[in-house]
């Protein structure tokens, strides 16, 4: 079971030295969005993920794939495929933030998640000052949702954050 909350970040409140943190390039692409099956390209690794229903809290499996694999799976994909560089950022209470600053299509979008062990957890959490609006319960910001944007939709979005 996954249990996240996802912020948007202002580019300007991004911690600085961000490579001082660990960080992953993903690809990803989409199968289908409903329910999510998806495929990931995390640095030199593969991963096939099912994702169930549900906004902050939904079933998620994940299997290793061969590169073979994934290169087929990725020419039956649907969309926009997604790259992002993930950082890994310490937070208090032994969380971690994952910072996706997005490329290509998405460049200038900046989602945080963190990820919790209980629904009680998630909803005490208490954000950091540097986290902007909170789109847990938006599905607009599910990298699902993001990979069946057209070009005009990414373009609007795109401009409606950096109008905030």
């Amino acid at each position: 079971m996954e249990i996240e909350r996802k912020f948007l970040i202002n580019k300007d409140a991004i911690p600085s030295q961000l490579s001082d943190y660990p960080h992953n390039e993903l690809e990803q692409a989409y199968i289908i969005t409903n329910p999510v099956l998806r495929i990931r390209k995390k640095d030199s690794s593969y991963i096939l993920t099912y994702k169930g229903q549900g906004l902050m809290k939904r079933e998620e499996t994940e299997f290793p794939l061969t590169e073979e694999a994934y290169q087929k799976l990725l020419s039956k994909s649907e969309g926009n495929i997604i790259t992002k560089t993930r950082y890994k950022i310490p937070e208090k209470n032994a969380l971690t933030i994952e910072l996706d600053l997005f490329h290509g299509l998405f460049e200038g979008l900046y989602l945080a998640e963190v990820e919790f062990s209980s629904e009680e957890d998630a909803l005490s959490y208490q954000p950091p000052a540097w986290f902007g609006k909170e789109v847990t319960n938006e599905t607009t910001f599910h990298n699902s949702t993001l990979s069946q944007m057209t070009p005009d939709e990414i373009s609007e979005l795109l401009v409606s954050l950096n109008h905030q």
